[in-house]
């Protein structure tokens, strides 16, 4: 930042992440990123990295590229095209309520990474930033790991702006609401199903063992949909979906409850991933593709999968007012009109400024 810019404020969404193109070369180096972080994958290095770098990254590559193939858009991965869309709507939603702020997109693995975006935050004059990663419910696995990686990059910054972090938004109203919208969407063209399963991305179940409050806060996420979907008991279940390596998840799994379904033949049943704020490889192809798959082959019949929140307007104001509330008590107002900034600037180089 240099003398005479205005100070500004940013706001940094973080989401998790994708390769830059649906090829084993392309996956290999995003999942080397990925894999290789140990808030993911809690495994001494000494005993990991073999693995990791002697088999996984030797089979998995191909396969996963494979899976990229089949949801891949001209314009490119889901989840960055829809990461862009809300992007764009957000600093829109938050211009319109008078905010002046600098909105940026980083993804925790892959491009953008978050130490390019928070360079080009401070290139732009921003001295706060607000770091809002888009995980509803908070995890070790995922929100810390985005403040693990803003801290990387302030340890060799020189001047660290102020930073605020958004650790969850999994009971915020607004966002329930938009969960509502969207699976209302679906049910008004579709009808509504016997049962409503509610995917979240499942995590070690020792995780829960050791504190992680992911597990309580996806139930709380489940339990206020379906209140507000005025769902029985007996109407909805929730479920833990990708699961990896041979260590005990969090329960029930979605693929086995859906096998279960199928072969209780229950006529129809819809999916909703209400962890997930944008389609990815994880709902796409996993939930809408294998999923749906694995409830035809035990015996189910009609398969309905509930989109992500993507760039719904309920979600978009939403997200608008959890980042608004977080910037309350920094100025957001317009910035000093260019002559005044010149006199600033003018005013430090007189007084003997470098910049």
């Amino acid at each position: 930042m240099s003398h005479g810019q205005p100070a500004r404020t940013g706001v940094l969404l973080c989401n998790l992440g994708t390769p830059d193109a649906p090829t084993a070369a392309a996956t290999r180096r995003y999942l080397a990123e990925f894999l290789a972080d140990p808030r993911v994958v809690e495994i001494p290095p000494a005993v990991w990295k073999p693995i990791l770098h002697g088999v996984i990254l030797r089979t998995r590559p191909a396969k996963s590229a494979a899976k990229y193939q089949q949801i891949w858009t001209p314009e490119g991965s889901p989840l960055m095209v829809w990461s862009r869309k809300q992007e764009v709507m957000l600093r829109g939603y938050l211009g319109e309520r008078g905010h002046d702020v600098s909105v940026r997109l980083a993804m925790r693995y892959g491009n953008p990474s978050i130490a390019s975006q928070l360079d080009e935050l401070k290139k732009r004059g921003c001295i706060r930033i607000l770091v809002v990663p888009m995980y509803p419910q908070y995890s070790g696995t995922t929100t810390a790991s985005v403040i693990d990686a803003v801290a990387d990059w302030a340890r060799t910054a020189r001047h660290v702006p102020e930073l605020r972090f958004v650790n969850r938004f999994h009971d915020d109203p607004g966002y329930i609401r938009a969960l509502t919208r969207v699976v209302h969407q679906r049910w008004q063209s579709h009808g509504r199903p016997d049962k409503l399963v509610m995917s979240f991305h499942g995590v070690p179940e020792r995780t829960l063992t050791l504190g992680d409050p992911y597990h309580c806060e996806c139930h709380k996420t489940a339990r206020l949909l379906a209140e507000r979907l005025a769902l029985k008991d007996d109407e909805w279940v929730l479920t833990f979906q990708s699961r990896f390596g041979k260590a005990k998840w969090l329960e029930p799994a979605t693929q086995t409850v859906l096998e279960q379904l199928g072969r209780a033949g229950t006529p129809h049943v819809d999916v909703v991933c209400p962890g997930f704020v944008a389609d990815c490889l994880e709902t796409l192809e996993e939930i809408a593709m294998e999923g749906q798959a694995a409830f035809k082959a035990a015996g189910g019949k009609e398969f309905g999968y509930v989109p992500c929140l993507n760039d719904d307007p309920t979600w978009l104001a939403a997200l608008a007012e959890i980042v608004q509330e977080h910037l309350q008590g920094w100025p957001t107002q317009r910035r000093a009109d260019d002559g005044e900034a010149a006199a600033t600037r003018e005013r430090a180089r007189a007084a003997g400024a470098k910049s």
